[in-house]
């Protein structure tokens, strides 16, 4: 289909002004000489000279980006005006009001007769509702709903970065106590408030550098970063017997919840082998790992039948 000079322009100003894109063109210093009307989606009034759609003169597309993206699309005006056709590529943009907004950009160059560039023609696209979205379902697939902690699967991509990177840590495991006995004499709805105040708890008690993850029905894994084995079950100890003083209501009688942990001691390998080679977390201590059992009475009676012994560490 072709067009005359007269049909594309009109052609033109019915896309920019029904379109949420910002089409601009700069000169090759880098200076918006035109730009669309969606341009004012960031604030920015259109007015040049001529009377067309446009921007304030001496405007740099420069300024349109945020501080910490101003390299990269510098870098990449400088290729299109060498002739490189520049792909999407997403970057954040300042709105009027220093608002961050995130954007994807094409460039591509404008030659004059002779093959020589006057500029470069570009193309801005909002993402910011897709990385929202992509926000969300990160989220949605890295998070425990119950407790808001991160998931099983957080975890190991965790673990994995901590071992690749070569960090020094330790990695404790925590239990809630008879939990399958709370929920059966109990009811679900109080074993979730349960896993709920012992994720609340691990929040309040633990750094913030601290990664904490549930990891399976009443199990909590916990990464930490920089700490020696004995400052690890320092940690641990503070957290079991902080939660043995704690007291759950339920309708109109209270109980004791109790939890076990154990702590992987450097260096890393051994936690690497306890991950296994798929990176799979074992519901089992690595070996050497120090155990402990810090209980006080509950009051519930255990799978087993036997009664709880009073508070002690193995």
């Amino acid at each position: 289909m072709n067009f005359t000079f007269q049909e594309s322009s009109v052609l033109y100003g019915m896309l920019a002004e029904s379109s949420t894109d910002i089409i601009f063109k700069t000169d090759p210093d880098g200076a918006i000489v035109h730009a669309s009307p969606g341009m004012e989606r960031l604030g920015h009034k259109a007015s040049d000279a001529a009377g067309g759609e446009g921007l304030a003169p001496q405007r740099l597309l420069l300024d349109l980006v945020a501080p910490e993206a101003r390299q990269q699309v510098a870098k990449a005006h400088a290729r299109a005006l060498a002739g490189d056709d520049v792909d999407w590529f997403e970057f954040p943009a300042l709105a009027e009001d220093s608002r961050k907004r995130w954007f994807e950009l094409r460039l591509r160059a404008l030659l004059r007769a002779d093959g020589a560039p006057y500029g470069v023609l570009g193309v801005m696209r909002s993402v910011d509702e897709l990385r929202s979205l992509s926000e969300r379902l990160f989220t949605a697939t890295y998070t425990d709903a119950l407790t808001g902690l991160t998931n099983r699967a957080a975890f190991v991509s965790m673990l994995r970065h901590m071992l690749d990177a070569g960090m020094d840590g330790c990695l404790a495991l925590f239990s809630i106590d008879f939990f399958r006995t709370i929920n059966m004499q109990y009811g679900q709805s109080a074993g979730d408030e349960v896993l709920t105040v012992f994720g609340d708890l691990l929040r309040e008690l633990l750094r913030t550098d601290d990664l904490i993850s549930r990891i399976g029905s009443e199990r909590f894994a916990v990464i930490l970063p920089r700490v020696t084995p004995v400052e690890a079950e320092g940690i641990c100890r503070r957290v079991v017997t902080t939660l043995a003083d704690l007291k759950q209501t339920v309708g109109e009688g209270t109980f004791a919840v109790t939890a076990s942990a154990s702590v992987a001691r450097s260096p890393p390998a051994s936690i690497r082998r306890w991950a296994g080679p798929k990176w799979r977390c074992s519901s089992r201590a690595p070996k050497g790992a120090t155990g402990l059992k810090w209980r006080s009475r509950s009051g519930l009676p255990p799978a087993d039948g036997r009664g709880i012994g009073s508070g002690r560490v193995r």
